[in-house]
């Protein structure tokens, strides 16, 4: 489905690079693709045997990362008993209560419907943080998120998720509830690691030990043998952490310290470990993240729609963190794209850093957050940024000798029209740009704003009849 073919991409209003400073636009307006790697740029000739794709009017990016998600939940956004609920509730209202109603067809639906919303967007690498697993589970779900990535053409990275401790007694929930043994959950991680993880710098396929949450998905013991079989297997880690006050006050509870130094006590920070949200740290915290070269998936919709907060991305930088962007869930994001997460990420941190702005008559030294962030460091953030926290080298910038994964935006929408800039008009004016192509190592997943292949009304269909399908089911298990 998907071959590799040379390719002349001409005449770029545009082409930010995902590099930083002076490197971060490139003039083209041309690029060369041959053997699925970046060959020139410039202004260039064509040459006998390669296709051109025309990007006149169009702003080429590096195609997004996506360093946090969870496909499974495709099927239940904007799910009611959820809809304004804070993180903790909003678990138990939605993902948790519609677990045990998925069977192989749905999951694989909601897979499908949630990387092509994502390929539609212009990203090019996923990482899910699959952690939708029990005891006895009838279906291979890591078999099924692979297989749909690949038919899709995207890079996928399978952060595999579970737990082996709940907050409840076992025997009180349902099978679909029940936590792993660490045994097995470690069993099948090494299974997924031989095959399926590629540690090439521009891998398709990569695997990564990820318990669902490092403070209350495991133990301490536990904890610190997943980090080190991770090591010994030469994969990374990845977990969510302080999305919320309850992890602070969780960790103080349990541990008697903040949630960063209980992952650092089980040798949970480092360059091979990313923490999804980091919305609420303390400035020792930032330093001891960044001190050790640990990594950021901001997820900045999400993080609003629960209410959660917003984290401090400058500071994180400046301190050390490596910067990446993640959509999260779709149950708390109704817009899980990377083209609205970069659009939120670029506003939210001005706006983070406004809040902080105070009279000067009472000390304050500025008047507002308009410098906290700009596109092309969002757009670093989402791209280079990405890569390098799954330590996918290869990818992320548009550089000769680079994965050619770029994405090619046509600005024919009105939101556009009047762009003094072109290039910031897909992250700066939000919405979704016409994607005239998306490439992944070469291979051309998208054309002319349609995935080859997809009846997209067809897709539809089905997502509305899971929906109520779903929804039966969760009703009888309750």
């Amino acid at each position: 489905m998907h071959t590799n073919t040379n390719w002349l991409i001409r005449n770029a209003s545009a082409i930010l690079t995902g590099l930083s400073g002076d490197q971060a636009r490139h003039a083209g307006p041309d690029i060369r693709v041959v053997d699925g790697r970046i060959a020139a740029l410039g202004m260039l000739a064509p040459q006998a045997g390669e296709a051109v794709i025309d990007a006149r009017d169009c702003v080429i990016y590096p195609a997004w990362v996506n360093t946090h998600h969870h496909l499974f939940q495709s099927l239940l956004k904007g799910e009611p008993q959820g809809l304004n609920q804070t993180l903790t509730p909003w678990l138990a209202a939605t993902p948790y209560r519609f677990r045990g109603a998925f069977d192989e067809d749905s999951f694989r639906l909601a897979a499908r419907i949630g990387l092509v919303e994502l390929v539609r967007s212009g990203c090019g690498t996923v990482a899910d943080h699959h952690y939708l697993y029990y005891p006895g589970m009838p279906f291979d779900s890591a078999a099924i998120l692979f297989e749909e990535a690949e038919a899709l053409g995207v890079r996928f990275v399978l952060c595999r998720g579970g737990a082996t401790q709940t907050r409840q007694l076992e025997a009180d929930l349902p099978q679909a509830l029940r936590p792993e043994r660490i045994e097995n959950y470690l069993a099948d991680v090494e299974r997924l690691v031989a095959a399926y993880h590629d540690p090439a710098a521009d891998a398709w396929r990569r695997v990564v030990m990820a318990p669902t949450t490092t403070l209350h998905s495991t133990t301490p013991e536990e904890l610190r043998l997943t980090a080190d079989v991770a090591r010994r297997l030469g994969i990374r880690l990845h977990s969510h952490l302080s999305e919320t006050v309850d992890y602070l006050d969780a960790a103080r509870a349990k541990f008697g310290m903040t949630p960063v130094q209980f992952c650092a006590e089980q040798g949970w920070v480092g360059s091979d470990v990313w923490f999804a949200h980091l919305v609420k740290l303390l400035p020792e915290e930032i330093r001891l993240l960044g001190e050790t070269g640990t990594g950021i998936a901001s997820c900045p919709q999400s993080n609003g729609r629960l209410g959660s907060g917003i984290a401090d991305l400058p500071a994180l930088e400046t301190a050390g963190v490596a910067v990446s962007l993640g959509v999260d869930g779709a149950a708390s994001n109704e817009a899980a794209d990377m083209q609205s997460e970069a659009h939120a990420a670029w506003l939210l941190q001005r706006a983070r850093k406004g809040e902080r702005a105070q009279p000067r008559h009472e000390g304050g030294t500025f008047e507002g957050g308009a410098d906290a962030a700009s596109i092309e460091d969002v757009l670093r953030w989402g791209t280079a940024g990405g890569a390098k926290v799954l330590g996918l080298d290869a990818i992320g910038t548009l550089q000769v000798g680079q994965a050619a994964d770029l994405a090619v935006y046509r600005l024919d929408d009105p939101r556009y029209f009047g762009l003094h800039d072109p290039a910031i008009g897909p992250i700066a004016s939000g919405g979704r740009a016409h994607l005239q192509a998306l490439l992944v190592g070469g291979r051309r997943v998208v054309e002319d704003d349609v995935v080859p292949g997809l009846d997209m009304a067809e897709l539809g269909c089905c997502a509305r009849e899971a929906v109520e399908r779903l929804a039966q089911r969760a009703e009888a298990l309750a």
